[in-house]
């Protein structure tokens, strides 16, 4: 565990559900915090023995939303700076020191972006719209929380943003099966979003939407100068969109 100058803890948080091929390596990169916190989503294979095994403490919850489930989280904290990163972020040494030089001497800042470097089945994707892709990775758990969103929840804050130099890598999807997996997952989400606003699916939604999706993240975005990668990344968040209002569609259908 860090403890830098004994003036700052830092609480290191993350949510899971079956990731029993990531938790080992994800929690060893923790290793500078001073609590380590897992809110499982009552996993089926053996994330919770193994989170346990290595000496951390794994809450269950049911699954709710993003949001909820991060919130929750953050009230389990002891500390007041956070650190919470995804099981498919790969936290570097570089990043480690600079989070706690952050913590230790933040400036009036209450959170900090970490700039996500995107691969797709292990390929760094730089075009398409990842070329800036950030997320807030560490804040203060007094100016901070997730602003609700069911799905693609960010951190809504009461202070001063600054960025943190180092990167990050983002594996988001490893392979098909875990890309439909999650697909899956999101277009549940986002479906009950969209019903929740009233939203009415039509012709529009199930044919330009996903299309122009794709347009704009392969051509405007020049997505195909990362190749193939590029042409399925494009590829599978046009479906996400065409998935999404079809599982808005059901839904509706369902309720009435």
């Amino acid at each position: 565990m860090s403890n830098y100058e004994n003036k700052i803890k830092i609480s290191a948080l993350a949510i899971t559900y079956n990731e029993e091929n990531n938790i080992k390596k994800y929690i060893e990169s923790l290793s500078f915090a001073d609590e380590i916190i897992i809110v499982d989503s009552n996993s089926t294979d053996n994330t919770k023995k193994i989170t346990e095994e290595m000496g951390v403490k794994v809450i269950c919850r049911a699954f709710d939303d993003f949001s909820n489930q991060r919130n929750f989280a953050i009230k389990q904290a002891k500390n007041d700076w956070i650190v919470f990163f995804d099981l498919d972020e790969e936290i570097t040494t570089d990043l480690k020191n600079e989070i706690i030089e952050a913590a230790f001497n933040p400036n009036d800042v209450v959170a900090f972006y970490v700039k996500r470097n995107f691969f797709l089945f292990n390929k760094h994707l730089k075009h398409g719209g990842f070329k800036n892709d950030k997320a807030i990775r560490l804040f203060n758990k007094n100016f901070c929380l997730y602003n609700g969103n069911l799905v693609h929840e960010e951190i809504k804050t009461d202070g001063k943003i600054g960025y943190l130099k180092n990167s990050l890598n983002h594996y988001s999807y490893k392979n098909f099966e875990h890309y439909c997996n999650k697909l899956n997952h999101y277009c549940k989400l986002q479906s009950i979003k969209l019903h929740k606003k009233n939203t009415k699916p039509t012709i529009y939604h199930f044919t330009i939407r996903p299309l122009f999706r794709f347009i704009s993240q392969y051509f405007i975005k020049l997505g195909f100068l990362d190749g193939k990668e590029g042409f399925l990344s494009a590829g599978i968040n046009s479906a996400f969109v065409f998935k999404r209002y079809i599982k808005l569609w059901i839904l509706q259908k369902e309720i009435e």
